[in-house]
């Protein structure tokens, strides 16, 4: 069988509509009903999901086309009724209850053959691996675990609370000679940028919260919390 020709520029996956319809084996005239629904129902915005690139057609000249991306691609996939169309919702469709449980989908094939796109996310992966190791919840979690095999316990004594704050500010002690506690009233400050938060959970456009400015690991530069990493 013929392999379908895909353009894959600025870290996006395009095909024009003739592919798309090679695609989900569908005639091409569904395929443009399909998109023009797609857009004129504002579930794209076809400016955003939609270009022209320029490629050689088989008579060797250069000619432009439109093309569209993934995101349409997917939408269209959606609402085709073909057989292919089909295969691929059951493939989503297991992707996403994967993700739903799991909170996360792996594509172990291309994360060990390398980049298909512009970028390595190989290396995204990893940094995000890393961020939520050094998340102090993460490491609470693991902590009371541990603690919580205890025959005694009780999570609302006073023993149970000083243990925590005492492997806190161990840990934050290790690193840069603070507690967690001293962390915060150092370097909280309303008058800094951010107020003085080097991260935080919606990090570096998003609204900071309360939550945010009571973790003092987000107060410490890259270094410091790779170290905690």
């Amino acid at each position: 069988e013929d392999g379908i020709e895909v353009r894959v520029q600025n870290g996006d996956v395009w095909l024009t509509q003739k592919a798309i319809s090679q695609l989900f084996d569908v005639d091409r005239s569904v395929v443009t009903k399909h998109l023009s629904n797609i857009f004129k129902e504002g579930e794209l915005d076809e400016n955003s999901t939609c270009a022209n690139f320029a490629q050689v057609a088989d008579n060797g000249k250069t000619y432009n086309y439109k093309f569209y991306s993934l995101a349409a691609i997917i939408a269209v996939g959606y609402r085709i009724n073909s057989e292919r169309a089909m295969q691929f919702r059951t493939w989503a469709t297991k992707v996403l209850d994967t993700f739903t449980k799991q909170g996360y989908v792996l594509d172990k094939s291309r994360l060990i053959n390398g980049q298909i796109f512009d970028e390595d996310y190989f290396e995204h992966l990893i940094a995000e691996i890393q961020e939520i190791r050094a998340s102090e919840r993460r490491f609470y979690q693991k902590i009371t675990d541990i603690y919580a095999t205890a025959v005694d316990y009780d999570k609302n004594s006073q023993v149970t609370r000083e243990f925590y704050a005492t492997v806190q500010n161990k840990m934050h002690y290790a690193v840069h000679g603070n507690t967690a506690a001293e962390v915060i009233v150092a370097r909280a400050d309303h008058n800094k940028k951010h107020m003085g938060l080097k991260s935080w959970k919606n990090a570096p456009d998003g609204k900071i919260v309360k939550t945010d400015v009571s973790i003092a690991k987000n107060y410490l530069g890259k270094r410091r919390t790779c170290r905690i990493k």
